[in-house]
């Protein structure tokens, strides 16, 4: 009896298991749903919105952009040399702010005024800051120049061609306030890396050719005989080139320049046609050290292009690339990867091209 019991109890038991399976399984299939919906919910909303704004996209590509930035200041913070330098940062060359300071580095045992670098750092033209390249900055003084690194605004808190604009005033007011910055105002290297290599071509440009300045609608701040040479680290040149591209490179710049320009026609309209400075080039841009890493695909794109129009054009052009099989691969912005030997190697040549376009008190 106590048996047969013991089994009707097991089986009434696994009768009300059996029961709630169906009710345990129907509820699980329901929160799946409503998982699924939320989910599907959230991807169009961001979807939608994302066809209408820049802004998420841009801020995704800038939280990227900051990471690998502050890496890899961090990692040339290492090679500085231990070198007696005079700072003085947060310079505003206007009243807009952080975005329109500048930092300057000049030797403390700097007399006078000395051949001087002003450098525009990259970031996609919607990321990055003047402290990127104080690094940088600082490891060139120690060579003997004044070394000034620029901040402009972003896209897309504001729109191309705006700092264009900015950068022409922080020209403007480095002419002005040479002397106190310790400037030789008749030797300015323009200088600057990925995007901020295309703002550097484009102001170079901008002083030595007056058919593009009246395209632009710009009075340069300078003139063709203060600025002696370029300096141009996988940069843009060629915006129609760069809108061929596919893949989640291609969705980074086309989302870039939609934040910087302020439109997804970009690419057809007078933003890309004047960012495009290969077309606009004349012989009389200045002499060019331009460099690019193998693994970039800037570089071949990009930046050797560039190179050979102004060869064409009979301009004096100092390169430093690397064969295509070249180990190891050097990727975008390598120049700054001190901790490797052909960022070195790029460097020494980089000073040798400023000592050879230079002339030091």
């Amino acid at each position: 009896m106590t048996t047969l019991t013991h089994e009707n109890d097991v089986h009434e038991d696994d009768a009300g298991d059996s029961d709630d399976r169906p009710k345990k399984a129907h509820r699980r299939w329901f929160k799946t749903r409503v998982t699924l919906a939320i989910i599907i919910a959230v991807a169009l909303i961001v979807a939608i919105i994302g066809a209408i704004t820049p802004w998420p996209s841009a801020m995704v590509i800038r939280a990227v952009f900051t990471q690998g930035g502050d890496a890899t200041a961090a990692e040339m913070e290492k090679h500085v040399p231990d070198a007696s330098l005079t700072e003085t940062l947060d310079v505003a060359y206007a009243d807009e702010g952080v975005d329109t300071t500048m930092d300057v580095f000049t030797p403390a045992s700097a007399t006078g005024p000395l051949p001087t670098i002003v450098w525009i750092h990259g970031g996609a033209w919607i990321s990055g800051s003047k402290e990127n390249v104080d690094p940088y900055m600082r490891i060139l003084a120690a060579e003997g120049y004044t070394t000034i690194a620029v901040n402009y605004t972003l896209g897309p808190e504001g729109f191309y061609p705006k700092a264009v604009h900015q950068i022409n005033e922080a020209l403007g007011y480095i002419d002005e306030h040479a002397a106190d910055l310790g400037v030789d105002p008749t030797q300015i290297v323009l200088a600057g890396d990925s995007a901020g290599g295309q703002l550097a071509s484009q102001m170079a440009t901008l002083i030595t050719s007056p058919d593009y300045a009246e395209i632009m609608d710009i009075t340069p701040a300078l003139s063709a005989d203060q600025v002696v040479a370029t300096v141009l680290n996988c940069g843009v040149y060629d915006l129609a080139a760069l809108a061929e591209l596919d893949g989640i490179v291609g969705w980074g710049f086309k989302s870039s320049m939609w934040a910087y320009a302020g439109t997804k026609t970009w690419a057809e309209d007078s933003s890309g046609a004047t960012m495009s400075t290969v077309n606009w080039v004349t012989e009389d841009f200045p002499t060019t050290y331009i460099s690019g890493g193998n693994g970039d695909g800037l570089t071949w794109l990009q930046s050797i292009p560039m190179a050979d129009r102004l060869n064409e054009l009979g301009v004096d052009v100092t390169t430093q690339f690397w064969p295509a099989p070249h180990e190891p691969q050097l990727p975008h912005e390598y120049q700054f990867h001190l901790d490797m030997p052909d960022a070195q190697t790029a460097l020494q040549k980089t000073i040798d091209f400023l000592g050879a376009n230079t002339t030091q008190p």
